[in-house]
């Protein structure tokens, strides 16, 4: 998983060597609505693939691991993918090779993933609830087919919608804030989608002897996020017209760098010590965030509903009940951020924000513990001895936490990269090379849990509350870290910077 950049792009100068001409705005609506695409296919992701990985046979314990993809693709592929779309001389223009490329990727990996379990039982795998390890590997395939697709695709997205400004910092600004909002659109139709439980009657052949309704559910909802993204990547690549770069002469002061990382990495020795802080607090609060959006569907359906995988619907409902969880956490989300927008302006210092959002991040999680134990005490069994769903009291409080995350999410997805753009220009580095070390504070946490989150849980007898445990503490010392070691950047500099709220990737 990995994080959208906020204001990757090339700076004005390079968007003046490339070129390129301002596009209408309906252009740029165009171009920015490909976020909605994207993040409806992701949204799919966080709500759905941990339990179906689980539905395949994978240990609670090992699920983590299959997540790693997101945290290494977002650390070699985002930048690689960004410096060659920088430097691409193809006569179709720059980005558009890296968006197509990117949504034929998304395409194959979607049909792996919908399809797992139908060619893994073709392929030998037994029916019903017995581990299926083809079907397995083919999903993994595609998931991390998938991650790797979404990080081609959307880097050169951004830097698109930069190009298309022409060099205005007011059109850029317009056109990050599209691209956010349509983020959010693909954010709520995505979690919508995964709550709904009848959604296979729309292509019943979706259906299988290999696909129970949860999986058929699921590959409809995959299927109708192709179809989304490519409609909209189609008519993006048809109306944009991009002014192709000549080749440039090598820079002879760069023979035997790297490309890519020896700049990132070289820059790290020259770090100012704000922007090391900012990492800092970045970390620990990516740390805490982590697990939850790992196994935020998880949880619901196995603490709160007291299901288990693959035996009944009780764990069904839980998923189903999570998706819809994520969808309030995505309308808060949106109007929080346009809270976050009035309140960085100057009316509350900005480390005040930060930090007190860590503490509203550390109190939803442990409310998730709140949670868990109402659900537990408040079991009960119909006639026939099977367990019911919780109560409506235990479902509301557990959307509430939903909800409640909302608040600290848009200010994860906007002030760290604002702080990290001021901080590294103040230093004289380049926004999109300040946004590339602010990706290591986020990515390298997530590999920390991803790895370390399954075998932690299982020391505690599994399930998901240690990780979230962990989570809160690590926001509590996130919260306290930018409350006293942060310091506080120019009020004028924050506003500059047009926070807008992104999301994970």
């Amino acid at each position: 998983m990995t994080v959208e950049d906020e204001n990757v792009g090339p700076s004005s100068l390079e968007i003046q060597q490339s070129g390129q001409a301002k596009a209408p705005m309906k252009v740029v609506i165009v171009v920015a609505a490909i976020a909605a695409g994207v993040q409806f296919g992701w949204a799919l992701q966080l709500s759905l693939l941990t339990p179906y990985v689980q539905l395949l046979g994978v240990p609670h314990t090992w699920v983590a691991f299959v997540w790693l993809c997101g945290p290494i693709s977002g650390l070699l592929v985002q930048p690689i993918a960004g410096y060659y779309s920088d430097n691409c001389t193809s006569r179709f223009g720059r980005r558009r090779p890296f968006i197509a490329g990117g949504a034929i990727l998304v395409a194959i990996a979607v049909f792996l993933i919908g399809f797992a379990a139908d060619i893994g039982v073709a392929s030998g795998d037994p029916t019903g609830k017995a581990p299926k390890p083809r079907a397995t590997a083919v999903f993994v395939v595609g998931f991390w087919i998938l991650d790797v697709a979404n990080n081609t695709l959307q880097g050169p997205c951004r830097a698109l919608l930069a190009d298309l400004s022409g060099g205005e910092a007011r059109r850029m600004s317009t056109s990050n804030a599209l691209f956010s909002f349509f983020m959010a659109v693909g954010n709520v139709l995505g979690y919508a989608a995964g709550s709904y439980t009848h959604l296979y009657k729309i292509l019943p052949f979706s259906k299988t002897e290999a696909c129970d309704v949860y999986c058929a559910n699921l590959k409809v909802c995959f299927m109708i996020a192709i179809a989304i993204l490519l409609i909209i990547t189609i008519l993006a690549l048809v109306f944009v017209r991009e002014t192709p770069q000549e080749a440039a002469e090598p820079d002879p002061a760069k023979k035997g760098q790297i490309p890519v990382f020896g700049e990132l990495f070289g820059a790290l020795k020259e770090l100012p010590r704000p922007m090391w802080i900012v990492m800092l607090v970045t970390a620990f609060n990516w740390v805490a965030w982590f697990p939850f959006l790992l196994f935020d569907t998880d949880w619901m359906g196995r603490e709160v509903y007291g299901g288990k995988v693959g035996e009944g619907t009780l764990y069904d409902q839980g998923v189903r009940a999570g998706a819809l969880g994520l969808m309030i956490n995505s309308v808060v989300l949106g109007f929080a951020s346009l809270g976050v927008q009035f309140l960085a302006k100057g009316y509350v210092g900005v480390k005040k924000i930060w930090g007190g959002a860590n503490f509203i991040l550390a109190i939803g999680m442990a409310l998730t513990v709140i949670v868990t134990k109402a659900a537990q005490n408040s079991r009960h069994y119909g006639p026939d001895g099977a367990l019911q769903p919780p109560e409506s009291g235990v479902k509301i409080g557990a959307l509430a936490v939903f909800a409640f995350l909302g608040i600290p999410l848009s200010v994860t997805f906007s002030i760290p990269f604002a702080m990290a753009s001021i901080f590294s220009s103040d230093s004289g580095s380049g926004q999109g090379l300040s946004l590339g070390l602010l990706n290591l504070a986020i990515v390298v946490p997530q590999m920390f849990v991803s790895v370390l989150s399954g075998p932690w849980d299982a020391l505690f007898g599994g399930g998901n509350l240690p990780a979230f445990v962990v989570g809160a503490v690590s926001a509590a010392v996130s919260g306290v870290l930018a409350l006293t070691m942060l310091p506080s950047p120019p009020a004028d500099a924050m506003e500059n910077q047009g926070l807008t709220a992104g999301g994970p990737h």
